[in-house]
């Protein structure tokens, strides 16, 4: 048996070991000079693999934050998954979520959306601009033949055309309408017979004109954290569908989906609104186009807070360019083009308070450019500022003002707008500056530079207004 007792023995000279009984003992060692000893690699052994100072393990995992993740790339013709339809982008949305989240990059062309892309937590869709075309495929809707009940998951159509399993569907009827109407996947099929993944929002009767149909989102977005869409184009292909309410539907929308990031992408010709967000905090909308929609452009509500909706251009949409639905606070929108829309610029209302809407151009609307809804004061939109806007050439008529005030709205500050109809005296419609009807409250306004025929009709009983 032998026993190692110099562990760089294979470095020393062999006259320096002599041969003993129980092994190899070292009589002498030589000197090694500094440039020897520099030249020895440390044994891997030895090498510190510490953690260094900075490493953290993430919030909500055992981990620290990895260098690279997962990522995978989805084409027509190229990329590591190929197809032009809803299956292929949801395949792929799916295998990176089940690995905890990544990118996934779709390629040009035009993909048709059958049912929604159903975003997942911490994944990040990320398209190749105006030549990634989401396209939403034609719809069908027929009428019930018995009444579905709350709670149950299938119904039963009349004869027609019959849905595909995997297909969006949407059932409603005259009384459940907002968020009422349920919005499915097809899981299977009997004859006229469906079911679907999510249990009906409310009894849909027969004798209320009870319908489904396949209507969906082309993009969708449920109970998830952390997702963001950038860079792509949708086609709602409203001509060939059937209108579906913003409250379960629009080119892209989000249901308790916090903290998703929508950035750099074209909403188009939805039957309904263009990116709708419900119930769904701190929802980042940048740098997106959203026009000719069938309802409203940029739609924030049910409680959605601290949303930010910013460089962003509504423009020629059914109803208005930004409607603030119920209880959106503490939000800001920025440096937006509200645009040619079918009723407001900009609409504020149930507890829709705290918000700062700043830098916007507001232009060419068919009603008033920004209007406060009627609401008791509980209800009403306090406390919003606008601050630097340009509010231009709204209304369909004469008399039509730039900002109306409804309701018992107060605390309002309206600072360094410019107010104004920059046509021609004989087709100015915008004639009226600031509205204010007769409940409203204190209102702040500073250093507004107003053009028009009337700058302030102020309503409000005496006592309500500024000494």
């Amino acid at each position: 048996m032998f026993r190692r007792l110099i562990p760089a023995a294979a470095l020393l000279p062999v006259a320096a070991l002599l041969p003993v009984a129980a092994g190899f003992l070292c009589l002498s060692l030589p000197q090694l000079s500094s440039a020897q000893e520099s030249s020895i690699e440390e044994p891997a052994a030895q090498r510190d693999y510490s953690p260094s100072p900075d490493e953290r393990q993430l919030p909500l995992a055992m981990h620290s934050s990895m260098d690279e993740r997962p990522e995978i790339s989805v084409g027509i013709d190229s990329g590591e998954l190929r197809g032009s339809d809803n299956r292929v982008l949801q395949a792929a949305v799916d295998y990176i979520a089940a690995l905890g989240g990544g990118t996934v990059r779709i390629g040009p062309g035009e993909y048709l959306m059958h049912d929604s892309l159903h975003l997942r937590s911490h994944v990040a869709v990320i398209g190749s601009g105006e030549s990634t075309v989401l396209k939403k495929s034609p719809g069908t809707v027929l009428k019930l033949g018995l009444d579905g009940d709350f709670g149950e998951q299938q119904v039963t159509t009349v004869d027609g055309p019959q849905f595909q399993i995997g297909q969006g569907i949407a059932v409603w009827d005259d009384a459940a309408g907002g968020f009422h109407t349920t919005v499915a996947r097809i899981t299977g099929r009997t004859g006229n017979t469906y079911s679907f993944n999510k249990p009906l929002m409310a009894d849909c009767l027969v004798s209320r004109n009870a319908q489904a149909g396949t209507l969906y989102p082309v993009i969708s977005g449920y109970d998830l954290q952390g997702a963001s869409i950038s860079n792509l184009a949708i086609d709602g292909n409203k001509d060939q569908n059937a209108h579906l309410n913003g409250c379960r539907g629009g080119g892209i929308f989000l249901y308790r989906a916090f903290g998703t990031h929508i950035d750099g992408c074209t909403v188009r010709y939805f039957n309904g609104d263009g990116i709708s967000f419900q119930q769904s905090n701190d929802v980042r909308v940048t740098n997106c186009l959203v026009e000719g929609n069938a309802e409203l452009g940029l739609h924030p509500g049910s409680g959605s807070q601290r949303p930010t909706v910013r460089d962003c251009v509504a423009r020629n949409n059914g109803t208005d360019g930004l409607f603030l639905c119920w209880r959106v606070r503490h939000g800001t929108f920025e440096g937006n083009l509200l645009e040619s829309n079918g009723r407001f610029g900009i609409s504020i209302g149930h507890k829709d308070t705290d918000n700062l809407l700043r830098g916007n151009v507001v232009r060419s609307n068919q009603s008033n450019g920004v209007f406060f809804r009627d609401e008791s004061l509980g209800m009403a939109a306090h406390r919003n500022q606008l601050i630097e806007n340009i509010i231009e050439n709204n209304g369909r008529e004469p008399g039509t003002a730039a900002i109306r005030v409804r309701g018992e709205t107060r605390d309002l500050v309206l600072k360094d707008n410019q107010i104004r109809d920059t046509r021609a005296a004989q087709s100015q419609t915008q004639t009226v500056g600031i509205l204010l009807e007769s409940k409203v409250g204190e209102v702040n306004w500073q250093q507004n530079k107003i053009q028009a025929n009337r700058p302030i009709n102020d309503q409000r009983q005496p006592s309500s207004k500024p000494q």
